[in-house]
């Protein structure tokens, strides 16, 4: 088990939380292990959010969660794990939204299977939200913004009132005038299936 997730002051507030519960229908297997670039996609997904946030980080599993754990002994903040998975991508949401702390001002959620998104695309991210912390800051990428997002404490009921198999795009079209784009051509890519894979692999 991962250290307390009250242990980290290096967010100012902010939270990260990590969405890897799904089953990976699509891919066949448990995606958050699939090595890229000799790291599994899990664990590449929390380290980049640890340089941003610290241990002020939430690891939300659930499908495969007594074999994902293991990646994460030696990873900082906490692991929550969310039974309800089969619901879909809102029910990991509500989990790791009543994880938050008081302090918590602010909450980054990402998903395990964007690889291209970089440490430096979530601090410009953490930046731009900073600026204008009453405001949602969201990723803009192929013509719309998505995750990885942030939301302030004023959003967190809407975040807890998801259902179903939707994520926070549908708060991001609803809030439009609240949200500051992010540019972040690196978050178009996800791996939902080996052709995706693939096709991050193929040389550039």
């Amino acid at each position: 088990m991962l250290a307390s997730a009250g242990s980290g002051r290096v967010g100012n507030g902010l939270y990260a939380v990590v969405l890897a519960a799904g089953a990976s229908t699509r891919f066949g297997s448990a995606k958050q292990l699939v090595r890229v670039a000799g790291r599994p996609l899990l664990h590449t997904a929390v380290t980049r959010a640890a340089e941003v946030t610290g241990n002020a980080l939430i690891v939300v599993l659930g499908a495969g969660a007594a074999e994902l754990a293991p990646l994460l002994k030696h990873s900082p903040g906490s692991i929550v794990v969310n039974h309800e998975w089969r619901e879909g991508l809102a029910s990991s949401i509500r989990a790791g939204v009543a994880r938050l702390p008081a302090s918590c001002t602010g909450v980054m959620l990402l998903l395990a299977d964007q690889p291209a998104v970089s440490a430096d695309d979530l601090k410009r991210l953490a930046g731009t939200w900073r600026k204008q912390p009453q405001y949602i800051a969201a990723a803009l990428y192929a013509g719309t913004s998505g995750v990885p997002a942030i939301f302030p404490r004023s959003a967190f009921r809407d975040l807890a009132e998801l259902r179903g198999d939707v994520g926070a795009r549908v708060l991001l079209r609803r809030s439009a005038d609240r949200v500051v784009r992010v540019p972040m051509p690196s978050a178009a890519l996800d791996v939902d299936t080996p052709e995706d894979l693939l096709a991050l692999e193929a040389p550039k």
